[in-house]
């Protein structure tokens, strides 16, 4: 029999899922993780997909929240290998270069749900109880950028492969240098 000062197993805490966090930028990583430990979760993170899978080959996350693009593995590589490692785990999949294209291929991978950054655990969490409140293998809704909104994530995601190189992502993009730097100074569209 249990003493007053001993919990019961009637009355101990719901168990609460354990987290896999993949992205590269460590100040977001350090962030999110601390969020969800402080929501009483169990907490691992990866800053790339090597590392995740690693992780996951040790003790398999229950949900996971892997960044879409980073250094060396895709976030869908990761995606991939963790549903492979286990079908079970639940994951949601980051970006900050958000597109159509690469959110119905992380659905079709088996991402619970697809946010753009920023997003914080609150969002997080959101996601994954729409993911299983939804219907029955019915993917969330994607909502399709305006033609302004990716223009600008075109251009953002090609500086990003240039390195900021203001002249190489300008010939890459088939602008004028200076043209492309007053595309630069606009705040994303809406």
């Amino acid at each position: 029999m249990n003493s007053p000062s001993e919990p019961s197993d009637a009355r101990a805490a719901p168990h609460q899922p354990s987290f896999l966090i993949v992205d590269d930028d460590r100040v977001f990583r350090e962030r999110l993780a601390r969020a969800l430990r402080d929501r009483g979760f169990e907490v691992r993170s990866a800053a790339n997909g090597e590392e995740a899978l690693i992780l996951a080959r040790e003790e398999s996350p229950e949900m996971a929240v892997v960044d879409l693009r980073m250094p060396g593995m895709s976030g869908l590589d990761v995606l991939r290998s963790l549903v492979a490692i286990d079908p079970a785990t639940r994951v949601v999949v980051l970006t900050g270069y958000g597109s159509i294209a690469t959110a119905v291929e992380a659905m079709r991978l088996g991402a619970a749900n697809y946010l753009p950054k920023p997003a914080d655990a609150d969002d997080i969490l959101a996601a994954f109880e729409r993911a299983e409140g939804g219907a029955a293998n019915s993917p969330p809704e994607i909502l399709a950028p305006s033609l302004a909104r990716a223009e600008w994530e075109h251009i953002h995601r090609v500086m990003a492969d240039c390195d900021g190189n203001i002249s190489e992502a300008a010939r890459r993009l088939g602008l004028h240098r200076r043209s492309l730097q007053r595309k630069l100074q606009k705040f994303a569209p809406d």
